[in-house]
């Protein structure tokens, strides 16, 4: 993949997650971003999270994603949430439960991303 390439992928993985985390914002009151950057910050962090830091922590714990049946791979993504919510200023997160939510949503709304730009790209 050339430079150009990588840089449009990071650029929509971004807007994909900042679309997710809104979502979330929107949909439980114990999520709160205040404004576009800490939105874009959050995104472009989860973003470049899930890209190199998940697949790292993945394969180190892949005897305990494995011995759980892949439910420890929800706490991965739940770091990589905290992580986004960490680092973004004026974003945070209260509850395990809201994890978990903000989690369901990032999954489906990259999920159809996903879909959709596979779909584009066949035509």
């Amino acid at each position: 993949m050339s430079g150009r390439g990588i840089v449009v992928g990071l650029v929509v993985l971004t807007a994909v997650n900042m679309v997710a985390l809104a979502i979330a914002d929107w949909l439980w009151d114990s999520v709160t971003i205040d404004g576009f950057w800490p939105l874009f910050i959050g995104g472009l962090v989860l973003g470049i999270a899930n890209a190199i830091v998940k697949p790292i922590l993945t394969i180190l714990t892949l005897p305990l994603v494995i011995v759980t049946f892949g439910l420890f791979y929800l706490v991965i993504n739940i770091a990589m949430v905290a992580l986004a919510e960490w680092i973004a200023p004026d974003f945070s997160i209260d509850g395990f439960w809201t994890y978990v939510g903000v989690v369901i949503v990032v999954w489906l709304v990259n999920l159809v991303a996903g879909w959709i730009t596979n779909r584009a790209a066949a035509v």
